[in-house]
Order: structure tokens, then sequence, then C-alpha cells
């Protein structure tokens, strides 16, 4: 039986070639990346990572390189989910949320990616597999763009072989959101997926207003309306907005989820590095799915198409990289607004570790 022998830790700070923007994280200028690999005894790897916006990095690569080899090293790999429950457990008090769980969320992916490559799978067959073509969408960070600029952009995501859309919304002015939704619908017609993301800026009556004024252009979800802590704020927008509701990917754990899906919230929408890994991740969506509920994501596209591959309540998956593409072998494969899970064993992420040597933070 293998055990855990080794856990290493870096972290990265990945400039961005065009600084973004939404309506409450500002101008984001760069991403941290901060990855963890879990060698076992027979020197097989797994590989997680998680991310954050370009601060508290720090902090996360502290605990998975400080304060979680003690606990896991000698231990079974293949338990991972009494090795989540005793991490969880022992880092509770000081850490149900924030760094901690990010901390938690890549340790918990790379035990993963260990597993399926061990056994010799893709990760979506490992956890079940169900339809290795995802449906797909560009989000992008654009609430600063112009009408046209918009329109550009999703032209050039089109070429990339998306067909549905995300855009930012939130403006001080919601008459220049409205208009740039007209400006997509005019270009590329009614039936293309269009959702709107406002980042928690709206107040719950703010985000009726707004609801109401994109009503008319068929929006697939109205996405973080306000912070995710509020279900009866969000049950109140979707009755009086009359738009679906997108929201979770600031939500920490499985149980903030069912607080989120009891009170309202139309998509779930977990993020792997952030809500625990892909073991709470499964389990949020298989939540959803007991509430009839399709699930979608955030973030970590390369991992996240494995796990919406193995779910039959999947919706749509933000194909959302932060620059990462460029700092990875095998970047995401979109067609015709599918992403395709690889075949490759385990979750097929391999770092170019040469080309992120000189971003080491």
């Amino acid at each position: 039986m293998p055990t855990i022998t080794q856990l290493d830790t870096d972290h990265y700070l990945i400039p961005l070639p065009r600084a973004l923007e939404d309506s409450m994280h500002g101008v984001m200028t760069g991403f941290e990346v901060i990855t963890t690999r879990v060698t076992d005894s027979d020197g097989a790897t797994g590989v997680g990572y998680t991310y954050t916006c370009g601060e508290n990095g720090g902090a996360i690569a502290d605990i998975l390189g400080r304060e979680m080899p003690p606990r896991v090293t000698g231990r079974d790999p293949d338990m991972i989910e009494a090795l989540w429950q005793d991490l969880w457990w022992a880092f509770h008090y000081g850490g149900r949320g924030g760094p901690t769980v990010l901390a938690l969320s890549a340790f918990d992916m790379a035990l993963w990616d260990l597993k399926a490559k061990r056994a010799g799978l893709p990760l979506y067959r490992l956890l079940g597999g169900f339809d290795a073509a995802v449906p797909v969408y560009a989000g992008g960070i654009d609430i600063d763009l112009s009408p046209q600029q918009l329109v550009d952009q999703t032209h050039e995501n089109f070429a990339k072989g998306h067909r549905a859309i995300k855009m930012k919304v939130g403006r001080e002015r919601l008459s220049e959101d409205v208009a740039k939704m007209a400006a997509l619908r005019d270009a590329f017609g009614p039936d293309m997926p269009l959702m709107a993301d406002a980042n928690m800026k709206f107040t719950v009556d703010g985000a009726i207003r707004a609801a109401r004024a994109f009503r008319n252009f068929d929006l697939t979800w109205f996405e973080e309306p306000i912070p995710p802590d509020h279900p009866q704020g969000h049950a109140r927008i979707a009755t009086e907005g009359g738009i679906p509701i997108a929201s979770g990917e600031n939500l920490r754990s499985l149980w903030d989820f069912r607080t989120v899906i009891e009170g309202g919230v139309t998509f779930p929408e977990p993020d792997v590095t952030n809500c625990g890994g892909i073991t709470p991740f499964m389990k949020i969506a298989h939540l959803a799915e007991a509430f009839h509920l399709p699930v979608t994501s955030h973030g970590a596209h390369d991992v996240t198409v494995h796990l919406l591959a193995a779910c039959p309540n999947r919706s749509f998956m933000e194909a959302h990289g932060f620059g990462l593409e460029d700092y990875i072998e095998t970047p995401l494969n979109i067609r015709e607004g599918k992403a395709i899970a690889p075949e490759t064993p385990g979750h097929g992420i391999v770092f170019d570790r040469d080309k992120l040597q000189r971003l080491r933070r």
C-alpha cells in the first residue's frame, strides 16, 4: 500500500496580458497560482492548484507547505475522504473558510489526480463518467469594454470554438449594461446563450430593477447579483426579477450550498479551487441534482471539465483561465460550444515549471 511521502508547494504571480476589471474587485493585473504536488512511496505524483485575484496567496502556500505535511505524511493517498475530513476538522477553528479551504482544495485535487493516474483513468471516468463533451461558455472580465469592444471580443471567442457568452454588468448607469446587452443580441441573435455577472454589485432592490431591465434579452442566468449569503434576497430577485439566479463561486462548503439552494439559487456554481476541492464539488453537484437543479462552475476549467463530465445535471461550464493556459502543456479543447474532457490519466494538467520559475513569489 503506497503512502504519502512528500507534499511540495509553489507560489507564482501570473501577469495578465491585459488588465481586467469587474464591478467589485476593481482592476486586476495578475493572478496568484499556488500549486501542490503529492508524491507517494511508489514515486507517483498528483498535482493540484488554487488561485487568488492577486492577494493573500502567501497564506495559502504557508498552509500547504508548513501546516499540512505533518498531518498527511505517511497516510494512504487513496483514503481521500478520510484525509479531507481530518484536515477539515483539524483546521476548522482557525479556518472554516478563506485560505485554509483554498489550500485544502488544492491538496484534495492533487489526491484525485494521483488516484486517477494510478488507476490509469481520466478523472471524469474515475468519478463515474457521464459525457466527455461539456457545454461551455466564455466568461469575460469585461465591464470596462464598450459595446463594440464587447462584440469584437465575442467574435474572438467564437473563433476559439465558443457559442455561449457571459458578460459583466454593474456599471454605475444601468442603461450602459442594457446597451451592451442589446449590442450582443443585435450582433449574435436571440439564440446565443447569454449570461450576465454582477459580482455582488447590487442591493436586492437594485438587482430586481436590473433583472427587469435585462428580461427582454432572454438571459440564461443573472449571476451573483448580491453577496451569496442572503438566500431570501436571491429568492426575491428570482421571483420579482423574473430571471434565474446563479451563485456560489464565493461559497466555501457543502453546507453553504445547501443554504443557497434552499434559498432560491437556480444554478449552484461551485469553484473546485475554493469550495474544498473535488470531494465537496461532487457532493454539491449531487445535492443540486436532488433538488432537480442544474449545476454550473466557476474558474479552473481544465479540472472542472472532468467534474461536469461526470455530472448528469451539469449545465454550462465557465471557461476562464486567468492566463493559466500559457503555462500548461495542453490547454482546454473547445469545439463548437463544447469543452472536451481529455482521455489522459488524471486531470491532464501539466505545468510548464521552467516557464513559471521566473514568476515565483
